[in-house]
């Protein structure tokens, strides 16, 4: 025998099982953080656990996503960006934070495909759990705990539920439906009329006794 067949084989095992980083490694985590954030909500799920759900390194999360925050809304398949939409409408008059967040809605669905995107969400919260388990989530993380709790004086969950009703029925309305003159209205005279109903769910009195 000699030198050169005494020497061991390179050892492959160490990274067997891991995906190359491709655009299948994105898919994986895709698919991987959904059914981690519908099992175990955005604070139970964990970049590790996902990685490893995808056959992946956890470093994947970082170079396709940037972190937890933007793959998970990445899987839900939402044009925001939680960060960029809390740095615009938090910021600035409490009693106006109503007319930020019916304009900056507005502007997001108009540059990002408005009904069909809109649509296809509706559709894939109505019938998938998976789907509807992470839109709580989304709601709980961006709406009750950033924007809501920035003004609301009590009942956090009641008033964030209710701002998300008054969107979502515009959506659908304006994007969806396309009923006129509310699908073609300018932006300011939407906003002149919803957000101040917005604002009360937000900060004024829910109760017929003005509490």
């Amino acid at each position: 025998m000699t030198a050169a067949d005494a020497t061991p084989a390179p050892r492959a095992g160490r990274r067997r099982g891991r995906r190359p980083g491709g655009a299948d490694t994105r898919d994986a985590l895709l698919a991987a953080a959904r059914a981690e954030f519908a099992e175990r909500g955005f604070d139970g799920a964990t970049v590790r656990v996902i990685a490893e759900r995808a056959g992946v390194d956890p470093a994947m999360v970082n170079h396709w996503f940037g972190g937890k925050e933007a793959l998970f809304m990445a899987a839900l398949d939402l044009p925001i960006d939680p960060s960029t939409l809390v740095a615009e409408v938090v910021p600035g008059d409490p009693d106006r934070l109503g007319e930020r967040v019916v304009g900056r809605f507005l502007l997001i669905w108009d540059h990002t495909g408005g009904g069909r995107r809109l649509a296809a969400l509706v559709r894939s919260v109505a019938s998938h759990e998976t789907a509807a388990a992470m839109m709580r989530q989304m709601i709980i993380r961006i709406l009750v705990r950033r924007v809501v709790a920035s003004v609301a004086p009590d009942r956090l969950e009641l008033r964030a539920t209710l701002v998300g009703s008054q969107l979502i029925g515009l959506g659908m309305v304006r994007y969806v439906l396309r009923l006129e003159p509310l699908a073609s209205a300018e932006h300011a005279a939407i906003v002149a009329a919803m957000g101040p109903t917005v604002q009360r769910y937000l900060t004024g009195p829910l109760d017929g006794d003005g509490r």
